[in-house]
């Protein structure tokens, strides 16, 4: 037996276990394990999630204090600026530069006094009125932080504020920064502007996440209160995002998000923050581990499945060598069941096959000896249905012999007699008569042969043509009255009611022959004007009663013509006798009725 065999559960009941023990463990575990995954998996993103909040919480404050540290350096300078005794143009543009050279990230200082003119700068170009420049107006009530000018696209004058002249200084993206110059208490003097380098601000950014990605791939992006990108992916800078974007991707990207930087805020700041992780590296930990416990669960179902069928195994020997021990009974080899030892289900199953193994051979021997008692029994009632066969052949051939003899009777039988009568009279009266009469008598005898002859052709045909089993009784007794008309000339009135179109047996023949005779009697003796036939179908009073469904068929031949006496003998004629034989055959009734000079009526009636 091969080892797929031996694993075939339809072949095997240690194996169909096996299989079902195996499915069931595999799939609860499975399901186990998909749950526990799940959970894993979920607990997994919330952890990468918390981090990366945390980052962006590092990203934001990180971005705040540097925020916060430049203005309060600028603040410094406008208090250094104030404190200063000299505060020429040369000595500002000392202090700006001073100041620039030491933190590079101030792109462009600016000194403007009370009416919006510059004073000095870091800047070689000297702009002009700068009065309407938001963060002059802003900067003269206090600090002022705003990053409109750090979009990812080039600035654009913002509620009415105009470019300054040749403000190349302004290109690019930058912080703008503005904080009250004053010389003494409540006294403001003009206000001092700063640009600060958005590039300073994508190399905080880029420090940050060297720092945050030195042991995983992260994503920074920043973006301002109105929801532009300001850093971020090159593809999405300047595009508005809000909170119902789909910053994950489609569960691509793991993120964490911060808003409202949180030491900037009061300088009008509302940025947010948002650190992203790929999911598959986020997740590529617990994903590993689902794997491991997929592997270790199915590794166990099959151990599982084969330590199970190793057991049945053991546990159904028994059952196994009681199968063995019913195959070899179903094919012959052996007649009886040892019953398995035991009081366990095996046993009593055993025991039970065992006892019907034994009726079962019991009841095998009793039909073997009815069946050679019927082979007995068939075989005599062969040799009788046989010999009754031939009796019955016998019997048909003896109603042939005495239908043709019938036939034969009514039709050359008569001829010849007649024939034979002229013949007689010619020989003894020939001497006495003339030619004329001689010839006379010659013709008759000729007609009278010419007559037989046909007779005879008639009955020949009639005895080889079998019209009644070819249509039936109705179109034969129809084909009967057409023939009858136009070789006697008698009227026959012909009426037919009910199914005897579909009556086409032996029966059938045997009515017609009736029908037949009465016709031919009528022809020959009757001398009849009117002849009436008729076939109905009825239900008998009786059969209606008991409801057996019994019908009746009648038959009825009525001619007016010169009659007889039916109780005086007719020597020489067989017609009538022959008409109760075949009624007799059938078993039907026949009654003839006839008194000279009153017609004749032959009524036959046939139950099925």
């Amino acid at each position: 037996m091969t080892p797929w065999q031996r694993l075939n559960p339809r072949l095997h009941l240690a194996a169909a276990i096996g299989w079902a023990v195996f499915t069931v463990v595999t799939a609860a575990a499975l399901v186990g394990a998909n749950l526990a995954a799940a959970q894993a998996e979920q607990r997994a993103r919330a952890d990468a999630q918390a981090l990366l909040v945390e980052f962006a919480t590092q990203v934001r404050d990180a971005l705040s204090m540097n925020i916060e540290i430049r203005r309060s350096l600028l603040q410094a300078t406008a208090a250094q600026i104030a404190a200063s005794n000299d505060r020429s143009p040369a000595a500002l543009q000392r202090i700006l530069h001073a100041v620039q050279g030491q933190y590079p990230e101030f792109s462009r200082l600016v000194v403007v006094d009370a009416q919006g003119h510059a004073l000095a700068g870091t800047s070689s170009a000297q702009p002009g009125d700068l009065s309407a420049q938001l963060w002059f107006q802003e900067g003269r009530r206090g600090p002022f932080v705003s990053d409109l000018n750090a979009r990812p696209v080039a600035a654009s004058p913002t509620d009415g504020a105009t470019t300054p002249a040749g403000g190349s200084a302004f290109d690019g993206r930058v912080i703008d920064m503005a904080v009250p110059l004053q010389f003494g208490p409540g006294d403001v003097v003009g206000v001092l502007a700063a640009e600060v380098s958005w590039a300073w601000v994508e190399r905080l950014l880029g420090r940050m996440e060297d720092a945050f990605t030195a042991h995983r791939p992260l994503e920074l992006l920043l973006a301002s209160r109105d929801g532009t990108l300001l850093a971020g992916p090159p593809r999405w800078l300047g595009r508005k995002i809000d909170s119902g974007d789909d910053l994950s991707e489609a569960g691509a990207q793991v993120l964490g998000r911060r808003t409202q930087l949180r030491l900037a805020d009061s300088l009008g700041f509302g940025w947010t923050a948002v650190v992203r992780q790929p999911t598959d590296v986020a997740l590529q930990a617990v994903r590993s581990t689902r794997h491991m416990v997929f592997f270790i669960v199915f590794l166990a179902g099959l151990l599982s499945a084969g330590g199970a069928m190793a057991v049945t195994r053991v546990l159904t020997r028994r059952l196994s060598q009681l199968a063995v021990e019913a195959e070899a009974v179903r094919r012959g080899d052996q007649r009886s069941l040892a019953a398995p030892p035991g009081a366990d289900e095996v046993s009593r199953i055993g025991a039970t096959l065992a006892e019907v193994v034994d009726h079962l051979q019991a009841e095998k021997q009793s039909l073997q000896a009815l069946n050679a008692e019927l082979d007995r029994r068939v075989a005599e009632r062969t040799l009788r249905i046989e010999r009754m066969a031939d009796e019955a052949r016998h019997a048909a051939v003896t109603r042939e012999r005495l239908r043709i003899a019938r036939d034969l009777h009514d039709t050359l039988a008569h001829s010849l007699m007649a024939l034979l009568t002229q013949i007689r009279l010619v020989r003894k009266l020939h001497r006495r008569m003339d030619v004329a009469e001689l010839e006379d008598e010659l013709g008759r005898a000729e007609a009278v042969a010419a007559t037989g002859l046909a007779d005879a052709r008639a009955a020949i045909g009639q005895m080889r043509d079998n019209g009644v089993r070819d249509t039936g009784l109705t179109p034969a007794v129809h084909d009967l009255a057409r023939r009858f008309r136009q070789r006697s000339g008698v009227d026959l009135r012909l009426t037919t009611e009910g199914p005897a179109q579909d009556w086409a047996d032996e029966r059938a023949e045997t009515a017609f022959r009736i029908v037949e005779e009465a016709l031919r009697n009528v022809e020959r003796h009757a001398q009849a004007q009117v002849v009436a036939v008729a076939l109905r179908w009825s239900t008998p009073a009786v059969a209606q009663v008991a409801g057996d469904g019994t019908t009746q068929l009648c038959i009825e031949v009525v001619d007016d013509g010169a009659g007889f006496d039916p109780g005086q003998p007719q020597t020489g004629h067989y017609g009538l006798r022959g008409m109760h034989e075949q009624a007799a055959l059938i078993d039907a009734r026949l009654e003839v009725t006839s008194q000279p000079g009153q017609g004749t009526r032959v009524s036959l009636a046939c139950q099925f």
